[in-house]
């Protein structure tokens, strides 16, 4: 049986490199087996380029009708597993059709490369870059090389950056202001706001303020919403009294947040709330939800 093991074995080693390899910044990514990788970061409008080195197995020499490759941005909806949405597609021919018989080197380069959005693994949905290398050999299989790299892009301070005022009340019962010093935080920001008390006379137990996240994949009535809550911070517990103020100071940089993104490429959206639960002692719970967004701020260090 070893003979047909061997069968289906790829007759060549294809390696791809990076030529900024060794002081390109590397970032774990986490493949679809669990396993996590370390890949090369980058952003929009750098060049990619590098070498793809393809070695025949001892003996063999590989028989071909062209070789290429590709830098692909791609959209996958876990519902629709193994099928990839391209949003970019760009392609470099390496070599006309013939044969190799020992190892053969081959330069790339994909130059300013438009990547207008960021690497996402979602919980519905990832977005994902590759450069993709395919050996075309007709009735024996083509043999393909991926290698991932993952991309960030950076936003500049917003020029306006409204801050939050909002009241919450129960007619007669509660009444309650609270503001947050901002609207748009960057990912290793500090939220900062106050809560103000201005009529109680409901006994209130604990109040926590959340980080919710909201991923939306699909469009019309194939919309599926998923939300995590990714935080959880106590801000009282005990009854407040009227005229009581409780200060708000919450660190983002110790959780998993991405940037917003708003309606990719019409494939999906991820959207962070400040979501404010008020619980009473007969154990009712009260909610007041307010978006907000976050960017990725250039890291200087």
């Amino acid at each position: 049986m070893n003979y047909l093991i061997g069968a289906f074995k790829p007759a060549c080693n294809i390696s791809i490199t990076f030529t900024d390899g060794k002081t390109r910044k590397q970032v774990p990514m986490k493949k679809e087996n669990g396993q996590t990788v370390m890949v090369p970061l980058f952003q929009s409008q750098e060049n990619i380029a590098g070498k793809i080195s393809i070695e025949p197995l001892q003996g063999k020499r590989v028989e071909h009708n062209g070789i290429k490759v590709e830098l692909l941005g791609q959209i996958e909806m876990y519902f629709d597993r193994g099928n990839f949405y391209d949003f970019t597609s760009l392609v470099r021919e390496l070599d006309i059709p013939g044969e190799i018989y020992e190892r053969k080197t081959y330069p790339f380069e994909f130059s300013t490369v438009e990547m207008p959005y960021e690497t996402y693994n979602g919980v519905n949905v990832r977005l994902r870059y590759v450069l993709k290398v395919t050996i075309s050999r007709g009735y024996a299989g083509s043999i393909i090389e991926n290698q991932d790299f993952m991309v960030c892009n950076y936003s500049p301070p917003p020029s306006i950056n409204n801050s939050i005022k909002m009241e919450v009340g129960i007619e007669d019962c509660l009444h309650i202001e609270f503001e947050y010093n901002k609207s748009k935080y960057h990912l290793k920001d500090v939220i900062i706001g106050k809560i103000y008390f201005l009529l109680v006379r409901i006994k209130i137990k604990n109040m926590d303020l959340e980080i919710r996240r909201r991923e939306s994949t699909g469009a019309g009535a194939n919309t599926h919403v998923e939300t995590e809550t990714l935080a959880k911070f106590e801000l009282m517990d005990g009854a407040p009294v009227r005229g009581e103020s409780i200060p708000i100071r919450l660190f983002l940089s110790p959780y998993e947040l991405t940037p917003t993104h708003r309606n990719i490429n019409n494939k999906f959206s991820v959207k962070y709330y400040l979501n404010l639960v008020l619980v009473d002692e007969e154990d009712r719970r009260y909610f007041k939800q307010q978006e907000i967004t976050i960017y990725r701020l250039q890291d200087n260090s």
